[in-house]
């Protein structure tokens, strides 16, 4: 079975786009009617930081797909543990907390995969070509 190479370039890149509207809805979160208006979108805008950084990674995946790969896999799995114990200190309940690292960080380890594995269906094309 193959894979197109238009579903693998674009797939990591859709996905991405996603995970990252689903983490910036996080920040919605600042938006308190006792803050003056200033307050809130200086609030808003801190809790849009990780977001924007997830936005640069992607630019710097879409340029170079190994590099950028490598960087979310890294964060899909370096942040697992610290949000793991971050829910289940609040919640308690271990299932509840392995779905949130279902929904958190399992998007950004796939989308590391997947751009691996677009890099390296890349450099197989090339060196047929050459």
């Amino acid at each position: 079975m193959t894979i197109s190479p238009r579903l693998i370039y674009w797939l990591p890149r859709i996905i991405c786009i996603l995970a990252i509207s689903f983490v910036s809805i996080f920040a919605l979160d600042a938006f308190d009617p006792s803050l003056t208006f200033w307050q809130q979108l200086q609030g808003f805008a801190m809790h849009l930081i990780p977001s924007f950084i997830l936005l640069l990674i992607l630019l710097i995946a879409w340029k170079w797909e190994l590099i950028g790969g490598i960087i979310f896999l890294l964060i899909g799995i370096g942040l697992s543990p610290f949000i793991f114990i971050h829910n289940y200190r609040i919640n308690g309940s271990l299932s509840m907390s392995l779905w949130v690292i279902i929904m958190i960080t399992f998007p950004f380890i796939l989308v590391g995969i997947l751009f691996i594995l677009g890099h390296r269906n890349n450099r197989k094309k090339d060196k047929v070509i050459d």
